[in-house]
């Protein structure tokens, strides 16, 4: 059982501020390079073309959540001032708390705005702090830095803790059916890192879905209390078939962002982190992000009694063929990704450690180039 302290000692706070701009610098590059691989993937045939639009869409609010804390966290280590918070042994991402924290700072951003000098007051009391009175303006860049981070909580398209099901129209099937791409995502509280669901689900009932003022709030409701890493999906989507008659989920996805190893600031073993020191690799191109895919489908559907006279369709889901894999992942397949500089992969390469051969890799460059290995 995993303990406050044990907690504790896997979490790491960011005194000086220019750690804190490196690291949120690495950040921006990792994500900068997410959407470019989803979109390998989508070439591929992995992922359709809307996943990839999903994905590029929680991608750029992850984005837009980095570039946030950023602006809270310029100032670091200075006496008085909050620290970045991170998980340096399991994720390598900001802890939990801090999107909580930025949740409950979303939601006051605005008074905060409007009690607070405009951007460019801030920055003439700036120049003539400089000028005139030939000093940094340390107080006022803090309170810049502060503007620009409710600022960008007021724009929402942030990844949040919880974001809510959105569901996609992708047509209509005989019978009257329509078919949608519904998808939310969660920030792992035990793990500290993005997850992604997508399900494509037939509907079957009267009303569509997004319109029906009473199953989408339960439909929405039911999602995210199962949004747990725990869960199997096999076990989410079964229940999701048994509690909605008339919703049948065909396919159910879910993407786990990270881990993200850095020589510079994660404590994770093994083999990746004696890559990544030996890599030497120049600053922001000193990491590695695993990207995990679930993925269970649907086989077939069949019919079942319900009362006296009436009957409801149950999807049967395919497991994982290969022995009892299929019942302990509660999975059709599961794929393995990892995600990394050229640097560090040509030293993966050369060293090629156990159990990274059937990894699929996808080696990136600064130029935007994204290169699949196998």
């Amino acid at each position: 059982m995993t303990t406050a302290a044990d907690l504790a000692g896997d979490h790491a706070e960011i005194y000086d501020a220019l750690v804190a701009r490196r690291y949120f610098a690495k950040f921006e590059r990792i994500t900068r390079h997410l959407a470019r691989v989803a979109a390998v993937m989508e070439d591929e045939g992995r992922i359709g073309k809307a996943d990839t639009a999903v994905i590029g869409r929680y991608v750029s609010g992850l984005a837009a959540t980095f570039r946030a804390l950023g602006h809270k966290y310029l100032f670091a280590g200075r006496e008085g001032l909050p620290r970045l918070t991170f998980d340096r042994v399991e994720s390598g991402f900001p802890v939990y708390a801090e999107l909580l924290t930025m949740a409950n700072d979303a939601a006051q951003a605005g008074r905060h705005l409007r009690n607070m000098p405009s951007e460019a007051e801030l920055r003439d009391e700036m120049v003539r702090e400089i000028v005139g009175e030939q000093r940094i303006p340390t107080r006022l860049q803090y309170a810049l830095a502060q503007r620009l981070y409710y600022e960008e909580l007021m724009q929402r398209d942030l990844f949040w803790a919880r974001n809510d099901p959105v569901a996609l129209w992708q047509g209509d099937l005989q019978g009257g059916r329509r078919r949608y791409l519904v998808h939310w995502a969660v920030y792992d509280s035990q793990a500290n890192l993005p997850v992604l669901y997508l399900m494509d689900v037939e509907d079957s009932g009267r009303v569509a879905l997004p319109r029906d003022q009473r199953r989408w709030p339960e439909v929405q409701t039911h999602l995210m209390a199962q949004s747990l890493a725990g869960l199997k999906l096999v076990t989410i989507a079964a229940g999701f078939d048994r509690d909605f008659a008339d919703l049948h989920p065909r396919r159910l996805r879910r993407l786990h962002l990270g881990p993200m190893y850095s020589s510079a600031f994660t404590l994770q073993t093994g083999p990746l982190r004696e890559v990544l020191v030996e890599a030497r690799a120049p600053e922001g191109e000193d990491w590695a992000l695993a990207w995990t895919v679930e993925d269970l489908v649907a086989e077939r559907a069949e019919r079942e009694r319900t009362g006296w006279f009436g009957s409801v369709e149950r999807q049967i889901f395919a497991l994982d063929p290969f022995g009892a894999r299929g019942a302990e992942t509660g999975a059709t397949r599961i794929d393995r990704f990892l995600i990394l500089p050229e640097r560090p992969f040509q030293v993966l390469a050369e060293k090629n450690p156990p159990g990274f051969a059937g990894l699929r890799k996808f080696v990136v460059s600064e130029s935007g180039r994204v290169l699949a290995a196998p």
